[in-house]
């Protein structure tokens, strides 16, 4: 899992799973986020923005990728909250 600061807020890498069951976040050596939306007209994109917001409770920006499933996303927060929040969720078996 690669986090880097940039602008007073932290960018990583992901790897997007449209419809899915339910939105979920997995974190191994790469970080997989399962969105319900399928990849349509941007929907998965606004899923995935929505879900990160309410999760950090910040500002969540898709900075590229917009139409791939490999995304940077930049979150405003710190590089050790974003670690800390990603781990707490995305315990993967």
């Amino acid at each position: 899992m690669l986090l880097s600061s940039k602008n007073n807020g932290t960018v990583f890498d992901a790897k997007i799973k449209p419809n899915s069951r339910q939105f979920e976040i997995k974190v191994n050596d790469e970080i997989v986020i399962l969105c319900e939306e399928p990849p349509v007209e941007g929907r998965v994109n606004r899923e995935l923005v929505k879900n990160l917001h309410r999760l950090f409770k910040c500002e969540v920006e898709i900075v590229s990728g917009a139409k791939s499933r490999k995304k940077r996303i930049f979150v405003n927060r710190s590089v050790d909250e974003v670690r800390r929040v990603l781990l707490e969720c995305g315990k993967s078996e």
